[in-house]
């Protein structure tokens, strides 16, 4: 526990110095991720505005998988993510992995986006 606390702080320290070099404009949104140990959440935030454009998560009602903590409900976010993305316009965004590896889930979730449609 005590070591899991201590990751936290360093991931979020790591975050801070992501979101001093990224952030979300109208042209390029933020494409921010954040994976707990039961699901994956994305949103695409403008930071200029301070909004949410569109939002996805494997915690929805409707969500085709049980199971949101793995690879494959990453893949089925970032799809859905970038479906959305798409409907509104938004082709470009910023990717913020939030401090976290970019492997595993956060692999995954990415490159279903990018195959869905959204370049970055």
């Amino acid at each position: 526990m005590f070591t899991q606390v201590r990751r936290n702080e360093a991931r979020k320290k790591i975050h801070r110095k992501i979101r001093k070099k990224i952030g979300g404009t109208v042209a390029r949104p933020r494409l921010n991720v954040f994976r707990s140990l039961k699901h994956v959440y994305v949103q695409i935030i403008d930071d200029r505005r301070g909004c949410t454009l569109a939002a996805a998560s494997s915690a929805e009602k409707g969500f085709p998988l049980k199971d949101g903590g793995n690879i494959a409900a990453a893949r089925e976010t970032g799809k859905l993510i970038a479906g959305r993305a798409v409907e509104k316009g938004i082709t470009q965004v910023a990717f913020d992995r939030a401090g976290y590896r970019y492997h595993g889930r956060v692999k995954a979730l990415a490159d279903a986006a990018r195959e869905a449609g959204l370049k970055f």
